[in-house]
């Protein structure tokens, strides 16, 4: 068994009664686990499983695969400001998603965690700009080596795109929404 602390990043149904979960943990990196009977009326994982919901977590890790047992969650913070409006929603998912892109799966890097984490702590508190858009595309970047901070000319999105082949299509809109809003 092991435990960390981790971000609920996204869940999808396994069958009628277990789910799949994907965190981005502290100390083990971006994971998934099962949870099995988590979609049970009286599950003890009811209500500690939800969309950016901060946790800590522990684990039994799987010995054939990438998708671990989850045996016990225990909520800490559940950035209920980040569900307050749309854009805090949207800012959020797009973080999430570009994460999903930017590491491979059982990868720990501790500075991708603390910067979700300020992130969701930042959305919880206040609503979305460019600016917070591109202070976390930009540390992001920086995490993943390819964008200096001192070269302001350069583009960290374009930067991360250029190495991971993609950005999440969301982010046309978010940007599109947030740009409307100066």
């Amino acid at each position: 068994m092991e435990s960390t602390t981790a971000i609920l990043l996204r869940k999808r149904k396994l069958s009628d009664t277990s789910l799949i979960i994907s965190w981005c943990t502290e100390s083990l990196g971006c994971i998934q686990t099962v949870a099995r009977g988590a979609r049970r009326a009286k599950s003890p994982f009811a209500g500690k499983l939800d969309l950016f919901f901060e946790a800590e977590i522990q684990i039994a890790r799987s010995r054939k695969s990438n998708l671990h047992t989850l045996t016990e969650v225990a909520l800490k913070n559940p950035f209920g400001g980040i569900r307050e409006n749309f854009r805090r929603t949207q800012a959020a998912s797009y973080f999430v998603e570009l994460i999903e892109i930017c590491t491979e799966s059982d990868h720990h890097e501790p500075e991708l965690f603390a910067l979700l984490r300020r992130a969701f702590t930042y959305l919880s508190a206040k609503d979305p700009n460019l600016r917070a858009m591109l202070h976390f595309e930009t540390e992001l970047a920086r995490i993943a080596g390819v964008h200096d901070t001192k070269m302001l000319k350069s583009d960290p999105a374009m930067a991360l795109a250029n190495l991971f082949g993609r950005l999440p299509s969301s982010r046309a809109d978010l940007r599109k929404a947030l740009a409307a809003l100066l």
